[in-house]
């Protein structure tokens, strides 16, 4: 079947990469979509081992829409029956962007009927209760084309399971791992990893569980497991393959701080939620105090943005500090996610790679300078 991964803007490539190393070599990349082939066993996998994407989901059809009639008539060709039983709860989401059908709540309420109408044929009853198994359908039209999908994931990717409380503007795990994923360390998990930003602690947490290996969908439950059409063995399959490529006796150098205490507090429960807080070090420190140890490591954070007035003296202030404690750790490479225009001339150093990222809606740039790579053994 054809499936994708959905992906934050300037993520696709990204996705696309883990696809590739989880096996699937067909892939094809779109704007917040990468397209794939599998089987069921890949629905249970790719939700439980993508690291930066949103979503898996199952392209039912894509067909052209000018007309009501066209979109009705389209849908209703589309196999639902194979997928949503007699008692399946089957809300449906929509989209529509440069399309002649611009009015999202009636597109949504014409593929509603089309499938109740498919479903009447195949399950011999006029009535659907739906309370059964959910299958979230999504009708997204773009330049008078509809595409129909079935979302087996339910809360978004990012839902890692570990995460209780959260800081005032958390950075969102899945952009975390793309940041880990993007830079040198992820090639080379025994090199030490700081993040003197560390909010509640997202970085670290995401780098301990690339480490480790450990597949970010191992603690948390996704729509597909209650479907009929998705047997409970290939998910017993799925996590017990999870289970067996952890590698837990790779020896971690991970450590964060952060100057707010609450923050701290976040951090070291959620550490202890995903089952890391012996490996991950954090400490209530500002960023003028902070002794990264080892030699090569990676320094990746998030740092405040000063978008409240009077903050952007302090931020400047922060990432002057950190341009200095970087001068004086000359193995070290510093990867930092920004909207900051002057924050190179505050670093007081040009980045050697930039790559414009969308942190929520906020365009940034992720700046990268790069140190030496550790000596080949």
């Amino acid at each position: 079947m054809q499936l994708i991964a959905t992906a934050p803007m300037g993520l696709e490539a990204v996705v696309a990469r883990e696809l590739k190393e989880l096996g699937y070599e067909d892939t094809a990349v779109e704007n917040g979509r990468v397209h794939f082939t599998g089987d069921l066993i890949d629905i249970c996998r790719c939700n439980l081992w993508l690291r930066t994407s949103d979503r898996v989901l199952i392209k039912m059809g894509e067909f052209s829409a000018l007309t009501f009639d066209e979109l009705f008539e389209g849908t209703k060709a589309l196999p639902w029956q194979e997928w949503i039983p007699a008692n399946g709860e089957f809300p449906v989401e929509g989209r529509s962007h440069k399309s002649q059908l611009s009015s999202v709540p009636a597109c949504q309420g014409i593929v509603k009927k089309a499938v109740v109408e498919k479903l009447k044929q195949s399950h011999s009853t006029e009535w659907f209760q739906e309370t059964g198994p959910r299958y979230v359908i999504e009708v997204n039209l773009l330049n008078d084309k509809a595409l129909l999908t079935l979302d087996t994931t339910g809360p978004a990717l990012h839902k890692r399971g570990y995460r209780k409380h959260a800081t005032e503007a958390p950075l969102k795990e899945t952009m975390a791992a793309a940041l880990i994923l993007l830079s040198r360390w992820n090639q080379n998990p025994v090199r030490p990893f700081y993040d003197p930003c560390c909010g509640s602690g997202t970085l670290p947490i995401e780098a301990a569980m690339i480490g480790w290996n450990l597949a970010p969908g191992l603690r948390r439950t996704f729509n597909a497991e209650s479907w009929p059409a998705v047997p409970e063995r290939l998910w017993q399959e799925a996590r017990e393959e999870a289970f067996d490529a952890v590698r837990d006796d790779t020896p971690l150098n991970i450590a964060g701080s952060d100057i707010d205490p609450a923050a701290v507090e976040i951090a070291k429960a959620a550490a202890k939620s995903a089952g890391l807080a012996k490996e991950i070090k954090f400490e209530c420190l500002p960023a003028v105090k902070i002794q990264p140890q080892g030699d090569y490591g990676c320094m990746i954070t998030n740092p405040p943005y000063g978008e409240r007035i009077g903050e952007e003296k302090e931020v400047r202030k922060l990432i002057a500090q950190l341009g200095r404690i970087m001068a004086g750790l000359p193995t070290w490479s510093f990867f930092a996610l920004t909207p900051t225009k002057q924050f190179e001339h505050d670093f007081q150093r040009k980045a050697d790679k930039r790559r414009k990222l969308y942190n929520g809606r906020i365009e940034c740039q992720y700046l990268q300078f790069l140190g030496p790579l550790p000596p080949r053994h």
